[in-house]
C-alpha cells in the first residue's frame, strides 16, 4: 500500500466522521446560551461551563490519545479507530431528541466523556494509519490529503448547518456518525499488529507466557512517552510547538465564539459563514498547497508561515469593528491551518512505521494539554474584557493573547533543522532505546 488511492476507504471514513462533528459547533453556542440564559446575548455561566468542559476534554484526551495510539500500533489501526468514531454518535442523538435545559445537561455530560476520544482521536488515528501505510517520500501528501479531507468535511458540515434547522442538524450528525462507523467496519482494511520490517519491530505488548493483568500494566509506561519526546531534538522542539499550538487552538474555540456573540451579536448563521470561509481555506491549503509546497520549501518553512498567519488572524479579529471583519480575517487559515499537518508530517518522519500510533498519539495528547490550560487562561480574560470591569478598553485583548501563543511558537519552529531521520524510537517492555 503506497498510493493515495489505497487509502480511499480511510478518506470516506474521515469525511463522514468529520462531517458529523462539524455540523454541531455553529449551533451549539446558541443552544448553550438559550438553555442556560434565555433571552440573553451574554452569559457568563455558558462561558465558564464551556471552558470547564474544554479543560476536562483536554485532560482526558491528554491521557487517552497516547494510549489509543499505542494500542493501535499493537492491535491494529482499524480496531482502535472504531472507538472514537462510535463514541461520537451518542451526543448528537441526545440533542436530536430535545434541546431543553435537561437535554442540554445530558448532552454536556455525555459529550465531556465521549469527546475525550472522539474530538481528536479520529484525526490522530487516521494520520497514524496513513503514515504507517505510505512511504516516507509520499507521506507529506498523504497526511495533507487526510487533513484536507477532514477540513473539506468540516466545510460541508458547516455549510449544511447554515441551511438545516437546529433539530435537523443533530439528526443528520447522528446519522452521519453511524454511517461512518458502519462503513469503516465493512470496507476499511485492517493493519494488523506490528509491521515486521526488521528484528527490532516485533510485537512488544505481551509475551506469550505473560499474564494478561501484567501485560495491561505494561500497555504504555509513562517513561516511553518521555523517551519518545527526548529521542531527538526535532521531536523535542515539535513538542513545544504542539503545546503552544494547542494553547492557541483552544483560545480560538469557545472564547472566540463568545467574543463574537457578545461584541458583534453573531448568531448560528454568522458562525456558520465564518467557519465556512475558514474551512474552505483550510481545505484548499491542505489538499493543494501543502503537497506542492512541502517538496520545495520543506515542512519546517510551512510550519513557520502557518504560525505567522495564525497570529495575524487573531490580531485582526481582536480589533474587529464590524461583522464582516472576522470574515475577511478568516481567509488566512488557507496558511494557518497547515500548522497541524506540518507538525504531524515532521513527527511521522522521526519514527518508524510501527511507532506511528504512539508518536501521533503523544503529539495529540500534548496538544490536548494545551487545550487544558487554554480555558484557564482565556476564559477569565474573555469574561473580564467583555464586561464593564475591564482595566482598559480592548474587548478583543483575549484574542490578541491567543495570537501570542502562535507568535512564541515561531521561535522553536525556526530552530528545527529537519533532514533525514536522526533517531528512531524503539519501545520495549523495559523502556526504550534510540538507534542512531
Amino acid at each position: 500500500m503506497d498510493k493515495l488511492s489505497d487509502l480511499k476507504h480511510l478518506f470516506v471514513t474521515v469525511f463522514l466522521a468529520n462531517f458529523a462533528l462539524n455540523l454541531v459547533p455553529p449551533a451549539i453556542t446558541d443552544i448553550t446560551v438559550g438553555a442556560l440564559c434565555p433571552a440573553q446575548d451574554e452569559c457568563s455561566l455558558a462561558i465558564y461551563l464551556s471552558g470547564f468542559q474544554q479543560a476536562i476534554l483536554g485532560l482526558g484526551s491528554m491521557m487517552m490519545l497516547p494510549l489509543l495510539g499505542h494500542l493501535s500500533d499493537v492491535y491494529g489501526r482499524k480496531a482502535l479507530l472504531t472507538v472514537p468514531v462510535s463514541a461520537s454518535i451518542l451526543p448528537s442523538v441526545i440533542l436530536a431528541i430535545g434541546r431543553s435545559t435537561n437535554y442540554f445537561y445530558a448532552y454536556y455530560v455525555v459529550k465531556t466523556f465521549t469527546g475525550m476520544v472522539s474530538d481528536n482521536g479520529i484525526e490522530c488515528l487516521s494520520i497514524a494509519y496513513a503514515a504507517a501505510n505510505i512511504s516516507e517520500e509520499n507521506r507529506v501528501s498523504a497526511i495533507g490529503v487526510v487533513a484536507g479531507i477532514g477540513s473539506a468535511a468540516s466545510l460541508f458540515g458547516t455549510m449544511a448547518a447554515r441551511f438545516l434547522s437546529t433539530a435537523h442538524i443533530f439528526l443528520v450528525a447522528a446519522i452521519s456518525s453511524m454511517v461512518a462507523a458502519i462503513y469503516m467496519r465493512i470496507f476499511l482494511k485492517e493493519t494488523s499488529g506490528r509491521i515486521n520490517t526488521d528484528p527490532l519491530n516485533q510485537h512488544i505488548l505481551v509475551d506469550s507466557g505473560a499474564d494478561s493483568s501484567q501485560s495491561f500494566k505494561k500497555v504504555l509506561p509513562i517513561k516511553d512517552i518521555f523517551c519518545l519526546i527526548r529521542s531527538c531534538v526535532t521531536l523535542s522542539l515539535a513538542t513545544v510547538i504542539t503545546f503552544l499550538n494547542g494553547l492557541g487552538e483552544g483560545g480560538q474555540q469557545t472564547p472566540f465564539l463568545y467574543f463574537l456573540k457578545a461584541r458583534l451579536q453573531y448568531n448560528k448563521d454568522n458562525f456558520a459563514v465564518l467557519m465556512l470561509i475558514g474551512y474552505s481555506g483550510a481545505a484548499i491549503g491542505q489538499l493543494f498547497l501543502m503537497p506542492r509546497l512541502a517538496p520545495i520549501i520543506g515542512e519546517e518553512a510551512i510550519l513557520s508561515l502557518a504560525l505567522i498567519a495564525g497570529f495575524i488572524n487573531m490580531l485582526i479579529d481582536s480589533i474587529a469593528w464590524a461583522v464582516w471583519v472576522p470574515y475577511v480575517a478568516n481567509l488566512l487559515p488557507i496558511i494557518a491551518f497547515l500548522t497541524r499537518p506540518a507538525l504531524q508530517s515532521i513527527v511521522s518522519k522521526q519514527v518508524g512505521p510501527n511507532e506511528q500510533g504512539i508518536a501521533q498519539g503523544c503529539i495529540a495528547g500534548i496538544s490536548s494539554f494545551g487545550n487544558i490550560l487554554s480555558p484557564l487562561i482565556y476564559t477569565p480574560l474573555t469574561d473580564l474584557f467583555l464586561s464593564e470591569r475591564a482595566p482598559f478598553n480592548y474587548p478583543g485583548f483575549n484574542l490578541f493573547c491567543v495570537g501570542l501563543a502562535w507568535l512564541i511558537a515561531l521561535i522553536p519552529s525556526m530552530m528545527i533543522q529537519f533532514g533525514l531521520r536522526n533517531s528512531r524510537l524503539k519501545i520495549r517492555d523495559g523502556g526504550c532505546s534510540v538507534d542512531a
